[in-house]
């Protein structure tokens, strides 16, 4: 598998600066290009409204005609598997840990949190209750306005962490459950995120991931038509051995893996034929030019599911 000069083995592209930042931190490591910035910018481009959430959430519910995290997430998420991902990951855990218990967890990447309150509410639903749980993030603009959503949703149990998904301000064995919902290819050095995820659990916890758009076969790589809007230095790919690797040098066991193509490529030629044919809606909360980015971000990652180069997928690990 060829990496790129200077990067992590298992990675294709560059390596970023390990760093948090916020009220909670850790010292900052000096590396190569600082991801907070990268990470940030690609983001502000591509959802600018969601930073003026108070305004854009009244937009979302107008259009969808939900309050909550159930209709804000279909859009909050537009670009990624959105509710559909979450409540996979949420069979997930219940198949493995069963009903009827209590969990302290935590999301890896959680940008503006959209994802984590959902998947909490819907944990709480199907028996399984969470007593704390924590956003973590990379970019500090994202917790805040996390931190915004949840505060005016009632949310006392739920906390934003700005750090580094590597290095994660949180005592070792404190968790249950870690998600990682999407956000694997915006990690330059995803093993030392497994291993976090590994530290952070207790004996019996469990990690669940999907890979959107950072898992290839052995050998393939992304055409450039996916990194026309998937560009180096924001989003890493790793293969399908290397992940495996990871997840075994990180310490994991009884690992499961889902091949979600199918459900995947179904899922994302639904979610293009709402941007097109509510373009204009959409294009009125989010501006003409992310409209337009989610409509090409999503084809292209279809188009690569279907031509075999990217593995949407589905992992559930256990920690001995």
């Amino acid at each position: 598998m060829s990496t790129e000069p200077g990067a992590p083995p298992g990675t294709r592209e560059t390596p970023a600066v390990k760093r948090t930042r916020g009220t909670r931190s850790t010292p900052e490591t000096p590396s190569a290009p600082d991801q907070t910035g990268v990470q940030y910018r690609y983001h502000r481009d591509l959802f600018p409204a969601l930073h003026d959430w108070e305004n854009t959430e009244r937009a979302i519910v107008e259009f969808t005609g939900e309050q909550g995290p159930d209709g804000l997430l279909g859009l909050d998420q537009m670009g990624h598997f959105g509710p559909q991902g979450c409540d996979a990951v949420v069979g997930a855990v219940v198949a493995r840990l069963g009903a009827g218990r209590a969990v302290d967890l935590c999301e890896l990447g959680s940008g503006f949190g959209g994802a984590l309150r959902y998947t909490v509410d819907r944990l709480a639903a199907a028996g399984v209750e969470v007593r704390r749980s924590y956003g973590v993030d990379l970019v500090a603009e994202h917790c805040e306005v996390s931190a915004r959503i949840s505060r005016a949703q009632g949310r006392t149990t739920m906390a934003e962490l700005c750090a580094s998904a590597a290095a994660v301000p949180l005592a070792t064995a404190s968790l249950d459950l870690v998600l990682v919902t999407g956000s694997m290819p915006h990690f330059p050095d995803p093993g030392a995120v497994l291993r976090e995820a590994a530290r952070l659990l207790r004996p019996g916890g469990l990690l669940v991931l999907t890979e959107e758009v950072s898992l290839t076969p052995d050998g393939e790589e992304p055409s450039e038509a996916f990194r026309a809007v998937h560009p180096r230095g924001v989003f890493f790919t790793t293969s399908l051995t290397d992940r495996t690797d990871q997840l075994a040098r990180a310490g994991f066991g009884d690992v499961e893996r889902k091949d979600l193509t199918d459900w995947a490529v179904a899922l994302l030629a639904d979610r293009l034929k709402v941007v097109r044919i509510f373009r204009g809606s959409v294009a009125n909360i989010y501006g003409g030019a992310s409209a337009d980015l989610i409509r090409d971000t999503l084809t292209a990652a279809r188009e690569e599911y279907l031509a075999g180069r990217l593995l949407p997928t589905l992992f559930v690990a256990g920690k001995p």
